[in-house]
């Protein structure tokens, strides 16, 4: 019989308990596989949770391998070195910062605790462990030590090409290492120790995490990001294996109304294009060791654009220079950018023989994943400008792709009833890019119904609003409420689908956004779950355990609790 699982999207940052700092924890995390567990729900997905960058996004990691800080219980007992004393004084000083996670405060606060910990750790004489981890990761925590070590003789900045000039080269930041170790051995030797140590924390936190799901029969579901920012270790120290004069991102799209860049030209992440010519000629390790770092926390994983391993689109210009092209033609735009405009890398899907072309490359790539990852479950996210031959290229891989109900239709234009979903796919309403239930019923019904809002876009949320009701078996004229969202539900878990998940939103009826992209923010990434919206999360959990187990997607362990 085949897996059928329902999951939980709830993002690292987002569980609140007491004393927290303001940010979600492994030990919330610990509290929520139990929520999962005693319900019948058998994943909890996260998001990244790589050690980010200035903008806090998790899809903007500096390291592919090192862990986010931030996440770390800081609890007497549970980081050696750490006094109960130490953590009451700090919780005296920090303040919450409303229901958002304030990342400058929190991180100011789990620092100050870590540093006094990592002093009575060394007077203590350390932990043979924390050796052993240091031996065994070597492969990329020296380097990322040594760019931790540099961010913080920069002024905490990750943006390397903006570092004083004789460090920004890899054998002028070697050597400025080299001299300072020379000229100060024990201070700069115990900055180094203490970014190793807070690492092997969070690798034994986040292992602790994965028992504990093991042992309440739930899978941890991560993520990892088709690229890595410019502005990281991996970047700064590899930059032979990637390509530093163009980046990643995806064509014009219309409907970001509310961005003319991305209406123009498309959205510029930032993130460098692999040389995949040289990865693979080596046997992709960097690739390897990512997947295999990422695969001990984890049970799934998503490949976050899964496009990208076929090809991808291209910028021959920094996201900081989007402002330059903004109103240009093409012909203005082709000498500012040197002779280079926007487009499919390494080839477009234009032709037979391209198609064929770009699918050899992402099976390639795509069987070396899964050759990383061991036993870990492989999912796609192939939404956007999706080839003909991706979904079955990743079926024929086992690769669960996406599968959102009011974007798939048959050939006539009818919305893919559950039971004709692929068995091998994805079920979910919205990715933590999208609205929450309720606020899309409420947006397409909106919409729908304006006299101000154009006729295409009226007809399109019209549609959109129709499908999502027939999947879900309900009239579209209903006001969203238990009874609406009851059965959209119980379709999605009804559903062939090897995975149907829903959004900590959409179990909460809440209206907040996790990310809006095209945009920068404080509103993006800091999500956080208040201790009511709890109450509410746990008894409508409740409810679902009747439906998944009348779906067969109630897990084994709660089916024999």
């Amino acid at each position: 019989m085949s897996i059928r699982l329902a999951g939980l999207l709830l993002p690292a940052f987002s569980p609140s308990r007491e004393g927290d700092f303001g940010i979600g924890d492994t030990r919330s995390m610990r509290r929520w596989i139990d929520h999962c567990a005693e319900q019948g729900v058998g994943f909890l997905q996260l998001l990244p949770i790589n050690e980010t960058g200035s903008d806090d996004s998790p899809y903007n990691a500096i390291s592919s391998v090192a862990l986010e800080p931030l996440y770390l219980t800081c609890e007497a007992g549970e980081i050696p070195g750490l006094e109960a004393s130490d953590v009451e004084e700090a919780r005296r000083d920090f303040r919450e910062c409303g229901l958002r996670v304030d990342y400058a405060s929190s991180r100011r606060a789990k620092r100050g605790l870590l540093e006094k910990a990592w002093l009575r750790f060394q007077a203590g004489g350390g932990d043979p462990a924390f050796g052993d981890f240091r031996r065994s990761e070597r492969g990329w925590l020296e380097d990322y030590c040594a760019y931790r070590w540099l961010m913080e003789k920069a002024g905490g900045s990750e943006v390397w090409d903006e570092w004083p000039e004789a460090w920004r080269s890899v054998s002028g930041a070697r050597a400025f290492l080299a001299e300072e170790l020379a000229r100060e051995r024990a201070a700069v030797a115990g900055r180094l120790d203490f970014h190793a140590w807070v690492q092997w924390l969070c690798f034994t936190q986040w292992k602790a995490v994965r028992a504990h799901a093991e042992s309440r029969g739930v899978k941890l579901m991560g993520d990892v990001p088709i690229g890595v920012s410019r502005c990281s270790a991996d970047v700064f120290f590899g930059r032979d294996d990637f390509d530093l004069d163009h980046t990643g991102g995806a064509p014009p799209e219309t409907l970001f109304k509310h961005d003319r860049f991305i209406q123009r030209w498309g959205q510029n992440w930032g993130i460098p294009l692999y040389r995949w010519d040289r990865m693979e000629a080596a046997g992709f390790p960097w690739w390897r060791q990512r997947i295999a770092k990422l695969a001990e926390v984890f049970h799934i994983f998503r490949i976050d654009h899964v496009l990208g391993f076929y090809r991808i689109y291209s910028f021959p210009w920094q996201p900081r220079r989007n402002e330059e092209f903004l109103d240009l033609s093409d012909e203005e735009a082709l000498v500012l950018a040197g002779g280079r405009l926007p487009r499919w890398s390494p080839r477009p899907d234009d032709s037979p023989a391209h198609c064929a072309a770009n699918r050899f490359d992402g099976d390639v790539r795509l069987r070396m994943v899964l050759e990383a990852a061991g036993g870990a479950a492989v999912v796609a996210e192939d939404l956007g400008c999706v080839p003909d031959y991706v979904r079955p290229h990743l079926a024929s891989l086992d690769i669960a792709g996406f599968r959102i109900p009011h974007w798939d239709v048959d050939e006539a234009g009818r919305v893919v009833p559950g039971d004709k979903l692929p068995e091998c796919s994805f079920a979910t309403y919205a990715t933590h890019d999208h609205d929450s239930l309720p606020a899309m019923w409420a947006d397409f019904r909106a919409r729908s119904a304006d006299p101000v809002v154009d006729e295409e876009e009226r007809r399109k949320v019209t549609r959109d609003l129709a499908l999502l009701a027939e999947f879900g078996g309900v009239e579209a004229e209903q006001d969203y409420g238990p009874t609406v969202k009851a059965e959209l539900l119980a379709a999605l878990f009804a559903s062939r689908s090897r995975y149907a998940a829903f959004m900590i939103t959409d179990l909460c009826d809440l209206t907040d956004r996790i990310n809006s992209p095209g945009t920068v923010g404080p509103q993006n990434w800091s999500f956080r779950l208040s201790g009511n919206a709890e109450e509410i999360a746990l008894r409508e959990l409740g409810k679902l355990r009747a439906v998944l187990r009348a779906t067969g997607r109630c897990s084994l362990m709660a089916e024999s609790g």
